[in-house]
Order: C-alpha cells, then sequence, then structure tokens
C-alpha cells in the first residue's frame, strides 16, 4: 500500500460524532468498523499486543445509549483509543514487549487510562512497544510498506493510527518514541510539554512524555485534553495550558527552521521535500528563519548539535538502576540489544551525569533566547522515511538503530518542549512527517499552527 497523500483517507472521530447525536451512526457501529479493519490488516501490520474486544463493544454500547439520551461524558465518549502496552490497564496486561513482564498484569489502571474511561473512550487494547520503550522492536510493521519499520518504541500506536484501526493511540517518548513513528507512520502526534499529561506509574525518567496519536489535530487535542482535565499533569508539572476544544487554526507570521543533528543525514529526495513545504510556507506569507539570519539561532543549533549524547546519558543513568535489577532477576528475558545498552549505562558515572544536565540546560537557556524571534520552530519529523528492517542477521553485530534514528527527536526531548508532527510529505511512496516545537506550555499554539498547515498546505510528494 503505497502511500499518496492526495488519496488517503485517514479514520478521524471528531467528525463523526453528529451522526452520534443524530442517529444516523453509533459508537458501537463506529467500533464494528474500526475490528474489521483490524481484522483485515493486523495479519500483516501487527499493531496489537492484545485486545479486549468484549470490554470494548460493551464500552461502546454504553456510549451509545449515553449519545442517544444526549448526555455524552465528554467530545471523545465512545472513541476506540489503543494505549501503548507501557502503561497499566485493570483488563490487560502490561508486558511492555519484555519476555521478562510476560505475563504481567497488575489489574490496575494508569492515571491516564482511568482519565480516558472517565471520559468515556473506549479501551479497545494495547498496542506493540519496543522492549522497556528502547530500541529492540516488536513485530510491527510500516502499514504503507511492510518491508520498513513503523518506528519505535510506540510502534504499534503509530501504525494502528495509521493503518485506519483506531482514530487515536498512546505513546510516550524519552528520545523520539512518538515524534518519530508518527513521522514515518503518517500520524499527527503530540508530544507534549514536559510533564504536561500524567504518566501514572511511570516516573522514573525525567525526559518520559506521555502524547497521542491521531489523524487529525482535533483528535489529538481532544484526547489529550481529556487526560489534563482529569488526571493533570505530573507531580510538580502543572499540565496541559490551552483551551477545552481543540484550537483553531493559526497562520504563524515567523517560523525558525532547526536543522539539528539530522540536516546533514537528509537525503537529496527528503531535504527537498522539506524545502518544498518552506516553499509552501513562504508563499502564504510566512516569514522563514534559518540559523544564519541571527546569531541568537546559531547559538541554538550549537548549543543542540549534542542532543543525541545528552539523550543517551541522561536517560541512561536514569534507568541503570530499574533495568540491572531486571536483568539480575531474569538475565533470559532480557534482549541481548537492551543487555548492551544497558552495559554502556553503566559505565556512567555521576560527574557524566551532571555535565549531561548542565548541557542540557544551556539548551534550553538558548530555546527561550528564540521567543521573539518566532512563533514556532519547524523541523523534518525524522532524517527521511522508515527506512527498510529486515531483522536481525544471525552471527552478525545488531543494527545499531532498527527504528531509526533519532536525530531530529533528541533535541526537543531534551529540551522539554511541545512538538506536533503533520504529515506533509511523502517520500518515495512513504509518508515524511513535518514537526512544529513551540516553546513550554505553548502546546496549543504549535497545536493550532499544525492545525494551519494540515488545513491549509498541499503535502509535498518526491
Amino acid at each position: 500500500m503505497t502511500y499518496d497523500p492526495a488519496s488517503f483517507r485517514p479514520l478521524t472521530f471528531h467528525d463523526a460524532v453528529a451522526g452520534f447525536s443524530e442517529g444516523r451512526d453509533s459508537p458501537r457501529a463506529y467500533l464494528d468498523r474500526c475490528l474489521e479493519t483490524i481484522a483485515a490488516r493486523e495479519p500483516v501490520v501487527q499493531a496489537w499486543v492484545v485486545l479486549n474486544e468484549t470490554g470494548a463493544k460493551a464500552a461502546a454500547d454504553a456510549s451509545t445509549a449515553r449519545w442517544k439520551a444526549g448526555h455524552p461524558l465528554s467530545p471523545i465518549d465512545g472513541m476506540p483509543i489503543g494505549i501503548k502496552d507501557l502503561y497499566e490497564t485493570r483488563d490487560m496486561p502490561t508486558q511492555m514487549g519484555c519476555e521478562a513482564y510476560r505475563g504481567n498484569f497488575p489489574k490496575r489502571d494508569s492515571a491516564l487510562v482511568r482519565a480516558l474511561r472517565e471520559a468515556g473512550a473506549v479501551i479497545l487494547g494495547k498496542t506493540v512497544t519496543t522492549e522497556l520503550g528502547q530500541s529492540h522492536p516488536g513485530p510491527t510493521t510500516n502499514p504503507f510498506e511492510p518491508a520498513h519499520t513503523p518506528g519505535g518504541s510506540s510502534s504499534g500506536s503509530a501504525a494502528a493510527v495509521a493503518a485506519g484501526m483506531v482514530p487515536a493511540a498512546i505513546g510516550s517518548q524519552v528520545g523520539g518514541s512518538i515524534i518519530r513513528p508518527a513521522s514515518y507512520c503518517g500520524n499527527v502526534a503530540l508530544k507534549p510539554t514536559q510533564g504536561a499529561l500524567n504518566r501514572g506509574e511511570r516516573q522514573g525518567l525525567s525526559q518520559s512524555t506521555v502524547g497521542v496519536h491521531a489523524n487529525s489535530v482535533q483528535d489529538m487535542w481532544a484526547v489529550a485534553n481529556e487526560i489534563a482535565r482529569r488526571a493533570g499533569g505530573d507531580p510538580g508539572a502543572p499540565g496541559l495550558f490551552g483551551p477545552a476544544i481543540p484550537p483553531a487554526a493559526r497562520r504563524p507570521a515567523r517560523l525558525i527552521v532547526m536543522e539539528a543533528e539530522g540536516w546533514s543525514l537528509l537525503d537529496h529526495p527528503s531535504r527537498r521535500a522539506f524545502e518544498g513545504v518552506v516553499d509552501a510556507l513562504r508563499a502564504q506569507g510566512v516569514q522563514i528563519l534559518h540559523r544564519a539570519d541571527a546569531a541568537a539561532i546559531d547559538a541554538f543549533e550549537r548549543a543542540i548539535a549534542t542532543a543525541k549524547a545528552v539523550t543517551a546519558t541522561v536517560c541512561g543513568y536514569e534507568a541503570r538502576s530499574s533495568i540491572q535489577n531486571l536483568v539480575e532477576a531474569q538475565p533470559d528475558g532480557v534482549s541481548a540489544r537492551a543487555k548492551s545498552r544497558h552495559a554502556l549505562a553503566m559505565k556512567l558515572t555521576p560527574e557524566d551525569y551532571r555535565a549531561a544536565l548542565l548541557e542540557r540546560e544551556t539548551m534550553r537557556r538558548a530555546l527561550a533566547a528564540l521567543a521573539p524571534l518566532g512563533d514556532a520552530l519547524i523541523a523534518p519529523g525524522s532524517p527521511g522515511p522508515a527506512p527498510e528492517w529486515a531483522g536481525d542477521v544471525p552471527g552478525q553485530p545488531l543494527a545499531p538503530r532498527p527504528t531509526g534514528d533519532i536525530a531530529y527527536n533528541a533535541a526537543t526531548s531534551a529540551l522539554g518542549v511541545p512538538a506536533v508532527t503533520v504529515p506533509l510529505m511523502a517520500v518515495g511512496g512513504l509518508p515524511m512527517g513535518l514537526q512544529v516545537i513551540g516553546q513550554p506550555h505553548m502546546d496549543a499554539v504549535a497545536s493550532g499552527i499544525a492545525r494551519w498547515m494540515q488545513e491549509t498546505l498541499a503535502p509535498v510528494v518526491m
């Protein structure tokens, strides 16, 4: 299934609710259509770890009754949603893509899952994650070309949305796990300001952020907002700022191009696709600034030049105790790739961690200096479309990046700022996203700009 943005018809929810109110459609009928798509596409896409069809049908029937009575619980009442298998669900196991957690069934809801249920959402199943949300891939394939990766670690969430199985799914990001798979799979996705959405039990990493994959800014924001208004943000964080309804489309006056570590990795077609979007923005009267246009932008680019290394040090150091416990308890339940990564983390010292934190703070100050210069930053969501992935070759060294490169995601993860992906490019028959990056807590601004782009700009095809 080659990706053609001109003919691709993504599954959305916000435009279905009028039919629920008027009796022309129902949440149960909507769910049944999702289940039909899953039955047709799941054998190849493999986005799901487990489905709870019985529970989902009961929830959809209850939602149908509420819509019929004119008393929906929220704008997402009846929306089928997939939950990344890092987050606990009371009615399904949470196995984290890791053999050591096979059969793990806490029988409790993460704060965000509880919030979604309270909003009337239909929790359909658990989506595939890479092992422990790190780099070892699961079985999920790219919905547009099975020989290519869907990205990671939110592999199943991105693929399920792209394949039309659900209109939205929950993902999470530490280095690039929301934005990169969204770019590879043609999703709209929000990696919010750090801590804006409550991660529930997963509070161990200072860059871990929960977010939303969808096919429209309207659905993306509605899901994020319902989590925020019921569960708030992480402990110590003020939560998501913005309107209760999806932000209106917002044409920016000035945008700053973020080159980051991915600029040199873009192949010629991908660079031309991104430049085509930039040209389209200029044609709409948007001023585009590059690093050569202002000393502050150049200083920012120099500050984020080591974002991948900073992210690796910070996250490796913060995770090493929990991974060490797991490796010691179940050495055969953790992949060789995870063990190799953990061995590097165990060599880190407190001084290494402090130095990385100082670099991260320097990055954040450099970003703050850009606030007067532009409404937001833009960049590719990934350094090209999804690469091929056929699996590790026995007897050969493990592939270093089987789910793709985080060169365009590490900086925004370390900065802790909102990033919204928009599917505005197609390269070689595969999607490639553009990300809109805001200052901290400017999630609504970035989302409004992303919505304007999605509604105004024609995708660039290379």
